[in-house]
């Protein structure tokens, strides 16, 4: 609804998840960006619901000492980070804690006393980037908006990604830049760069391509061959694959933690990262991904590995659904909406000895894990991942035994 902007003073008490600093006021929950616990602040109001503000900053007077100046020109505009103006061990902190809260919250979970964090390099870290295009101008959108945050590089973001945006700027500015893409996204292994081109109103010809392989070096058509885990993996365009390239083989490993039997089955198992490793400690992998693109590419990786895995394209619930036999373990990587209630009822139908929850949306781990536990599973180690420095996503590894 329509309102006039008021100015509140406001304690901020803690972040939550998506970004937030949250404080309260005469009984509403007021939420503002770009502040830390602690800091006291005066808050502009932008959209009111009942019980709920939400608010921008106009000025600090108690400044958090874990504040620190952003390493990036574009921050507070661009929309792709949340976390910079804070010390990045203290970032950390304040995930793991929002990580906790929301497993007590949501799941009614005690987590584990020990709960490590695994963090890397917070910068230069992605492999992975999608941008947006309007006239000569590049970059990401603006928070909460379609507006165009224009850029000359990122700094979360890996040298040759930003190698190649520095290229791009250059080619918007010629005649043969094709003015109908809208998007396109780009995918390295530092060596070599793929581009998918992800909205145009018409498709891209064919010489822009040949352009691309002229002006970007290491410009790769098709897909791109990258190492992780102690495995090489064919990522084709449009294949997911983990965008922190300092923490895949941490992931896996800590993922992979005693697991042992004869069967694994992987759930939601894109081009096989978990996969193949899973096979050099099962007698038999089965392995599921509902994308073509991804389980050819899972196929192809498995093959050119020299390992036996059962590659089936399929839904992860009809999946489950017509499995008669319970596996030694299952591992799931599943996308934010998380494994969800078909899924969870067919595991608990199945009773296998172990699951591997690989997540990256706290409140559905936490859902799944409740009704998991609900069901006569006991919860082991939780490991929380930093996968994503200098925002407020949290990526974490649950595992479960019966």
């Amino acid at each position: 609804m329509a309102h006039s902007a008021t100015k509140l003073d406001v304690t901020i008490e803690k972040l939550i998840y998506g970004g937030d600093g949250l404080a309260r006021l005469n009984g509403q929950v007021v939420l503002t960006p770009f502040v830390l616990p602690g800091e006291r602040a005066t808050v502009e109001t932008m959209e009111e619901k009942p019980g709920l503000v939400r608010s921008k900053l106009t000025e600090l007077h108690e400044v958090s000492g874990d504040r620190v100046d952003a390493r990036c020109p574009y921050f507070g505009r661009c929309g792709g980070c949340h976390y910079q103006h804070a010390d990045y061990e203290a970032q950390v902190g304040f995930k793991r804690a929002i990580f906790v809260e929301t497993l007590r919250r949501v799941g009614k979970i005690e987590p584990p006393e020990e709960l490590p964090v695994i963090a890397a390099e917070p910068w230069h870290y992605r492999n992975r980037a999608q941008l947006h295009i309007e006239g000569t101008e590049i970059g990401y959108l603006e928070a909460r908006s379609k507006r165009l945050c224009g850029i000359e590089h990122c700094p979360i973001s890996s040298p040759h990604i930003n190698l190649v945006i520095a290229i791009l700027r250059a080619m918007l500015r010629d005649t043969r830049w094709p003015r109908f893409v809208r998007s396109l996204e780009l995918f390295t292994n530092e060596q070599q760069v793929q581009l998918n081109v992800l909205q145009a109103a018409r498709p891209v010809a064919r010489r822009f391509f040949d352009w691309c392989a002229e002006a970007i070096p290491g410009f790769v058509p098709g897909a791109l061959d990258y190492c992780a885990a102690g495995e090489t993996y064919r990522v084709s365009g449009g294949s997911f694959f983990q965008v922190n390239r300092f923490l895949a083989d941490l992931m896996v490993e800590r993922a992979l933690q005693n697991a042992a039997g004869q069967w694994a089955l992987d759930l939601f198992a894109g081009v096989g990262l978990f996969s193949l490793p899973l096979a050099k400690k099962f007698a038999h992998v089965t392995a599921v991904e509902s994308g073509s693109g991804a389980a050819r590419d899972l196929r192809f990786n498995a093959e050119r590995a020299g390992v036996a895995i059962e590659a089936r394209q399929n839904n992860v619930d009809q999946f489950l659904a017509a499995l008669s036999a319970p596996p030694d373990l299952v591992l799931a990587d599943p996308p934010r909406a998380g494994l969800g209630k078909v899924a969870v009822r067919e595991l608990l139908r199945l009773k296998p000895a172990a699951i591997t929850i690989v997540a990256c949306d706290p409140a559905t781990m936490a859902r799944d894990l409740a009704a998991l536990i609900a069901g006569g599973y006991k919860l082991g180690k939780v490991t929380m991942l930093d996968l994503f420095p200098q925002t407020y996503h949290v990526e974490a590894i649950a595992q479960l035994s019966r």
